[in-house]
């Protein structure tokens, strides 16, 4: 491996052969920076860097796999409870309908019974102004008997107070006393 590293670290410093004089001399600056990049290649792998970055890597995927697995579970959760919701609300608008239908099956019926006592009220309402009417009617028909009666009487009394004498005044008065005689007794 290290020996890979090396001959790849060498490769990659070939624009270093551009330096004028001798390539592998502390005096070519291009040597020295090749050296100290194969210097740090060589720490990264002796305190074992790659493998240290690979296992945060291997966290980080492991992390973020996690979190994908809570999310999906919680979006599982979510819709679990969307569904609840939506069969819930379901439940109340079928019972909000079935209300709203009472609802109206009994205000049908207060109306219908409403109508029936309205017509039971206006007809005992007519029954009464007919039983006023002919009450009415026969006192009507009572005070004009009556007043009929009166004013023939009168009538009567004048005639016969013209016609009448004395004489045949009194007999009618014995008349009228026997008359009440015979049939009080």
């Amino acid at each position: 491996m290290r020996a890979l590293a090396t001959s790849l670290a060498l490769l990659m410093a070939s624009p270093a052969f551009a330096a004028s004089g001798p390539f592998f001399s502390l005096g070519n600056t291009n040597f020295i920076v090749t050296l100290g990049f194969i210097l740090f290649i060589l720490v990264l792998f002796y305190f074992k860097v790659p493998g240290m970055i690979g296992k945060m890597l291997d966290q980080r995927a492991e992390g973020i796999k996690n979190e994908l697995d809570e999310a999906r579970a919680l979006r599982d959760e979510a819709q679990a409870i969307l569904a609840s919701y939506e069969r819930k609300q379901k439940e109340v608008q079928e019972q909000a309908d079935r209300i709203v239908e009472a609802a109206r099956k009994d205000a049908e019926a207060a109306a219908a019974q409403a109508k029936e006592d309205l017509a039971k009220s206006v007809a005992r309402r007519l029954a009464a102004a007919e039983d006023q009417i002919t009450s009415a009617q026969s006192a009507a028909e009572r005070d004009v008997r009556d007043a009929a009666v009166s004013i023939a009487i009168n009538a009567a009394r004048d005639v016969i107070a013209k016609q009448l004498t004395a004489a045949e005044a009194n007999k009618l008065i014995d008349a009228a006393i026997s008359d009440v005689e015979t049939k009080l007794h």
